[in-house]
């Protein structure tokens, strides 16, 4: 799984060589991993890379488009205002906000990303709620009918929520647990705002999450397409494309 965090993909030829065993051990252990959602057997080898019916893992999400990520949170941040009570979902896109709400205190702040959690953990002029439930390594976050429960008793200013995938004015997730959990932000925030690379679009995933109508604003990269570009302003969903 290392080895897979760092490139992304690896033959069967290749782990065997690396780890010293049969191809047969090779392909008995990647459907165990398969198995436990880690990543995805395709023809020779392994992916841990995201496709419609698998989503990456987060060590390696963290990696991908990271300096558009961070620009797409810094310029998302601006929303935020003291006094608020803010909703981050599991992402790494939204992980990225952290640090800048530091500078709009005082906040509630509301979460079940694990990293969001421990970041703000102790800062005084934020009240932190961490969302409890189930820990998921995959997403480094808490889903589950304890995460779930407490989100419907649960009101906010903004949700800040991001997609694995977005495909003809909707967002969609490969994960069932992982979209319920999305869908209540969505539904507790008076505010939605889309947090989304640009290499999101056009991709489709295995479970709708919404429409793109849903949200007041929708966060993404300069370098997104123009046909995707009008998908949303067809929408009337307020776009903001950050530049680099």
């Amino acid at each position: 799984m290392a080895l897979l965090m760092e490139k992304g993909t690896a033959s069967v030829d290749e782990l065997s060589l690396r780890f010293h065993v049969s191809k047969m051990t090779v392909h008995r252990d990647l459907d165990e991993l398969e198995a436990s959602g880690q990543l995805r057997k395709v023809r020779g080898g392994a992916s841990v890379q995201s496709s419609a019916m698998f989503q990456a893992d987060f060590r390696y999400r963290q990696k991908m488009a990271a300096s558009e990520k961070a620009r797409i949170a810094a310029s998302a941040a601006a929303l935020v205002e003291p006094g608020m009570t803010l909703m981050i979902d599991d992402s790494s896109t939204a992980a990225n906000l952290t640090e800048h709400l530091t500078h709009r205190l005082p906040l509630t702040v509301i979460s079940n990303n694990l990293s969001v959690i421990s970041q703000l953990a102790g800062i005084a002029g934020i009240e932190l709620m961490a969302l409890g439930g189930q820990y998921s390594r995959k997403f480094n976050g808490f889903f589950g009918l304890l995460t779930e429960d407490a989100l419907r008793g649960l009101r906010a200013d903004i949700g800040f929520i991001s997609a694995s995938a977005i495909y003809e004015g909707a967002a969609f997730h490969q994960d069932p647990e992982v979209v319920q959990t999305k869908r209540l932000i969505v539904k507790g925030a008076e505010r939605r705002v889309l947090l989304a690379d640009h290499t999101k679009f056009g991709r489709p995933g295995l479970h709708f999450l919404t429409g793109l109508e849903t949200f007041t604003a929708v966060f993404t990269g300069s370098e997104l397409a123009e046909e995707h570009r009008n998908v949303l302003q067809e929408k009337g969903v307020a776009l903001h494309c950050v530049e680099a």
